[in-house]
């Protein structure tokens, strides 16, 4: 699927046996004649320089972060209940929903609003300087050797609270779920998230896994299924997966949004497949996110376990399934679609959706940031979060492209050493009954 802002001038095409290379519009050449003197050359259109890995990285965690605070205050309404809220929908960082927040249900004690990230942003930022501590590949023994003790043993500022607080007195009951079955039962990091809800917990902060693994998003949506097993099972698993994939297709050189989601259709499995497709053929037809809210959510109905009353889920929500899947992960994605790579539509349809639309829009910011670079992000938001929470959003980036060089580099040593020993084993003749007579 191509977004119509996406197409470009139809190439020549590639004679038989030629090398595969991108073809630059030129301006044509008027041959000079007697009459028709030439003082200057023609210039040929220069092409834009794609971002760097750092770009990216940081572009991918701004981006998440920018898009967390954003869906931040009008997550759980609904587009009906945004309208009436703002006197129309939301185009940047507005205050809290509730002027009585402290005290109104079930948003209490929390301030969110204002340039705030959430519980999103934080996990994302505990899972980077878990990366930033091992330097390699992580697994799920790494969750609960790492972002477990950093979770419950390092006061940090919460937005949310507006005081210094460990971060577990922030996360949600899904992530305490982390603690409680590591630290407190023992549980086999591999199996720990068996019997947690199923929800978009560990989804929500796994695009730094697709950062270390940029370009190779089936090695991301491995290391995202072990990771997230110390956390959730089922769809949510899944999604961390195919969330993670998506990030790493982001970086390709020549990556777009149909083919950041062609990447996570081809790894999703189950539900959250079908629900992926299901939205993204919604979304393929559609330009702009006002008109693409109603087809979206239709679209994701009979995947999603909460049902219509976001703030009431039904008894059957949330349970595992091979049928269904997440909301946040196919929305995300189809707003990437509908945007087509544009930061504001793209974030701005996220958040306006509604439901659990601070994570929906952290989603969706990675992908486009990862995408486009961190110019991508609108400078003016960037720079209120960071002062509103806090946080030195450009950091994580750095330190995360940093440590991503470092795998990419040990990661080579480790191929070329399995190459050897397989080419040595491949090169011993084979046995036949022959010789072992």
């Amino acid at each position: 699927m191509t977004h119509a802002s996406e197409q470009t001038p139809t190439a020549p095409p590639t004679p038989p046996g030629a090398p595969d290379t991108q073809v630059l519009p030129v301006t044509p050449l008027t041959r000079p004649t007697m009459a028709t003197p030439v003082s200057h050359p023609t210039t040929l259109p220069v092409p834009p320089v794609p971002p760097t890995l750092e770009d990216r990285a940081s572009g991918a965690l701004v981006g998440a972060a920018v898009g967390d605070a954003l869906g931040g205050p009008v997550e759980g309404c609904t587009p009906e209940q945004i309208v009436k809220r703002h006197g129309g929908r939301v185009e940047g960082i507005v205050g809290p929903f509730h002027d009585d927040w402290r005290t109104a249900r079930p948003i209490a004690p929390y301030h969110k609003g204002d340039g705030h990230v959430t519980d999103d942003t934080l996990m994302t930022h505990a899972l980077v300087r878990v990366y930033e501590t091992v330097r390699d590949h992580l697994d799920a023994y790494d969750i609960a050797d790492h972002l477990v003790p950093d979770l419950i043993g390092t006061p940090r500022w919460i937005p949310e609270l507006e005081a210094e607080a460990l971060p577990l007195q922030r996360i949600f009951l899904a992530e305490k779920w982390i603690v409680a079955r590591l630290h407190y039962g023992h549980a086999d990091p591999r199996e720990a998230g068996v019997g947690n809800i199923v929800n978009c917990g560990a989804a929500m902060y796994m695009a730094p896994v697709g950062i270390v693994n940029a370009g190779n998003p089936d090695r991301a949506y491995a290391e995202a299924l072990d990771i997230s097993g110390a956390h959730q099972s089922s769809y949510g698993r899944e999604a961390a997966g195919v969330f993670a994939a998506a990030v790493a297709a982001a970086f390709a050189p020549e990556a777009t949004p149909s083919s950041v989601v062609v990447q996570a259709l081809r790894l999703a499995k189950d539900g959250t497949r079908a629900a992926i497709e299901a939205v993204c053929e919604a979304a393929a037809s559609l330009s702009d996110y006002e008109s693409a809210l109603g087809p979206l959510r239709a679209a994701i109905a009979p995947f999603d376990t909460v049902g219509p009353d976001y703030r009431n889920p039904s008894l059957g929500a949330r349970r595992p399934s091979r049928l269904h899947a997440i909301e946040e992960l196919p929305i995300a994605l189809g707003m990437l679609l509908v945007g087509g790579g544009d930061f504001r539509a793209t974030v701005l349809g996220s958040v306006n959706y509604g439901r659990d639309c601070d994570s929906i829009a952290t989603m969706s910011g990675a992908l486009v940031g990862a995408l486009r670079g961190a110019s991508a992000v609108p400078a003016e938001w960037a720079a209120e979060v960071s002062r509103a929470s806090r946080l030195d959003l450009q950091a994580p980036g750095a330190a995360l492209a940093t440590v991503a060089r470092e795998i990419f580099t040990r990661d080579r040593a480790r191929a070329r050493t399995h190459e050897q020993a397989f080419t040595a084993i491949s090169a011993i003749p084979a046995m036949t009954e022959a010789s072992e007579r």
